[in-house]
């Protein structure tokens, strides 16, 4: 947690440039500069606050009814409904919107080129992290498409931060999103033009590809969870009832949903851990650590360890209720200390109204065979996507 140790710089570095174009670069996730990177966190910091991000309850309430609408369409109790692949498009449309204004409606439209790039960035992190990988010939026309998929998100990226940036210098109307925010805290003389698409591609990544995961995994372990999910949706109907809007203060009151999604988050991290990069010697609890050393912090295996955690195999809620105490350094799903993650309010308020939604308005079952197996892309997510029949609950009505 010390500035002492910074991220591991042959690891990160593979993250700034990927097959030979820029990736994410010298972003708020890469910077190896501790100077250079809080003076990033400062400017960044406002737009995640927490009383901009409640600015933003309106869209999150949007984006999710197009979802239970769509889920609606299918849920004759029949139709199998591959719930991974909805959940990746209308968090990268949740994404898009919220943070710089775009609408992509990928979740309406999965012809759009977003969902391929990303598709294929994140296979590119995969493969990268071979070494040989990009020099085998029958590799070649993989690599291409990563690149080409870079290239198109650093391109918008370009487009819109130049075209906000103009307009509010023409002092247009703009979005209040977290671009417009950023780019007015930032100084203007001093910004970094591929800085700041660096920080557009980490948020795009970053933002809706673990979010969507967590989801996934959510619906999968509930899906075995019939006691749970009967507490979770009478929690809901007492605090949400049939009203269509959840609002930020009903967020606070789902506690049951919240301690459920600290759990899964104990069981499937999306990001199951990172790296610090010892510069110097070390005695750490009288363990000799030498210098240049890679220390890996894996909260995936520690919440699975029965040292940490009472029967840590078992999903129970209980865990995080009130009052329970429980290991703070064996449980670190947001990382830990001044880098962790900056759009951790941001995802789990959208996972929440995401979630509430969906227990308001259906009934679920997986089809089966599920493994309930990890796959592990760069972020974790089931090995066999989420697929489910859905009903709609007896009491709601669209």
């Amino acid at each position: 947690m010390s500035p002492q140790y910074s991220k591991d710089p042959k690891i990160f570095s593979q993250l700034c440039n990927m097959f030979g174009v820029r990736f994410l670069g010298n972003g708020l996730e890469t910077d190896l500069d501790y100077n250079h990177w809080h003076k990033q966190r400062k400017i960044i910091d406002s737009a995640f606050s927490r009383n901009y991000l409640i600015g933003f309850m309106e869209i999150f309430n949007d984006q999710a009814e197009d979802l239970m609408k769509v889920l609606n369409e299918k849920a004759d109790g029949e139709m199998e409904v591959d719930m991974m692949s909805l959940f990746r498009r209308l968090t990268l449309d949740i994404i898009a919107k919220v943070a710089f204004g775009l609408e992509l409606n990928t979740l309406h439209c999965d012809q759009t080129p977003f969902p391929h790039a990303f598709t294929m960035v994140m296979k590119g992190v995969s493969k990268a992290r071979n070494p040989f990988f990009q020099y085998l010939p029958g590799n070649r026309k993989e690599i291409q498409e990563v690149r080409e998929s870079l290239r198109l998100l650093r391109r918008t990226g370009k487009e819109c931060i130049t075209q906000r940036r103009k307009a509010i210098q023409n002092d247009e109307p703009v979005p209040l999103d977290i671009l417009t925010q950023i780019l007015k805290s930032a100084d203007q003389e001093e910004s970094d033009d591929e800085n700041m698409i660096d920080n557009f591609v980490t948020f795009f990544v970053a933002g809706h590809e673990t979010t969507a995961s967590q989801l996934s995994f959510t619906i999968m372990e509930l899906a075995r969870q019939p006691e749970i999910v009967a507490k979770l949706q009478a929690e809901v109907d007492e605090v949400i009832g049939v009203k269509r809007d959840i609002a930020y203060q009903d967020l606070r009151k789902l506690e049951y949903l919240t301690q459920v999604l600290k759990e899964i988050l104990r069981l499937y991290p999306p990001v199951s851990g990172t790296m610090r990069w010892t510069e110097k010697k070390n005695v750490i609890e009288g363990i000799e650590i030498p210098a240049n050393t890679t220390l890996f912090f894996n909260t995936y295996i520690m919440g699975r360890m029965d040292r940490y955690f009472k029967d840590a195999l078992t999903f129970d809620p209980d865990r995080f209720s009130k009052g329970k105490s429980r290991p703070y350094f064996s449980y670190f799903p947001f990382s830990l200390g001044p880098r962790s993650c900056i759009g951790q309010l941001f995802s789990q308020m959208e996972v929440k109204v995401l979630m509430a939604k969906f227990l308001q308005r259906f009934e679920f079952e997986l089809v089966p065979p599920q493994s309930f197996k990890i796959l592990d892309m760069g972020t974790l997510r089931p090995l066999d996507g989420v697929t489910c029949r859905l009903k709609p609950r007896h009491h709601f009505n669209f």
